[in-house]
């Protein structure tokens, strides 16, 4: 591997392991000229690289900077949780039912696009607006994109809201589905099996790298989705 390839790879892993999050500066390339003991060019090289990426922002005197995700920018926005109970003068809590590291199943790979037994992190949760259950959530993270991620303590915060505070991302997807209640998300949101539910299906990535995939279930009832357009496309 080329000596720009193997720093390019370790400033990857700095950003991806949480411990550089977004908006978090870069160290100068003087700096890494010491720390790697090589030329200025390659190490040019290397933060052109990720700049190319997406992964940083490099700004004349200033120096570089890990990049800060702009907002999802789809036809039906999904908004944050916790903003959209809060705004609505609710209190917001989440509970986490479970989280367990584990050898990812043929599913989670065809979820994550990694091998089967790539160590994920599986987590499932429920939110509450006045302690009332709005929404049911499984999310897998990817351990081999964001190896911190196992270290965090979820019972107190929100597995969303962490990611995109600490994990950049460039591509996202979502789907949005109808689908009956398992008895597990029933049990979640206190509905019967079998109710109506509304299901967000969503995985992030970055460059070819999935980082995380997550199901977010809503009751039918208490949902709707809209859209406003005009012939122009606004």
């Amino acid at each position: 591997m080329a000596r720009y390839a193997e720093i390019q790879r370790a400033l990857e892993t700095a950003i991806f392991s949480g411990d550089w999050p977004p908006g978090a500066r870069v160290p100068s390339e003087q700096e890494l000229l010491k720390q790697y003991r090589c030329s200025r060019m390659t190490v040019n090289k290397a933060l052109s690289a990720l700049a190319a990426s997406g992964l940083i922002v490099r700004r004349r005197r200033s120096g570089s900077f890990v990049a800060t995700p702009e907002a999802e920018k789809n036809v039906l926005q999904i908004s944050d949780t916790e903003d959209e109970v809060v705004r609505e003068g609710k209190s917001y809590r989440m509970e986490l039912l479970s989280s367990k590291v584990r050898k990812s199943t043929a599913q989670d790979s065809a979820h994550l696009g990694v091998p089967v037994g790539t160590r994920v992190l599986a987590l499932t949760c429920a939110h509450f607006a006045d302690d009332r259950p709005i929404l049911f959530e499984h999310r897998l993270i990817n351990l081999v994109a964001v190896p911190s991620a196992e270290k965090v303590d979820f019972s107190g915060q929100s597995p969303g809201n962490w990611l995109l505070a600490k994990v950049p991302w460039s591509e996202a997807e979502h789907h949005i589905r109808a689908r009956n209640a398992s008895a597990e998300v029933a049990a979640a949101l206190d509905i019967k099996k079998g109710d109506a539910c509304l299901v967000v299906e969503r995985r992030t990535q970055h460059v070819s790298q999935f980082i995380t995939h997550v199901m977010l279930f809503y009751p039918g009832q208490s949902y709707h989705l809209v859209a406003r357009f005009n012939p122009s496309g606004g």
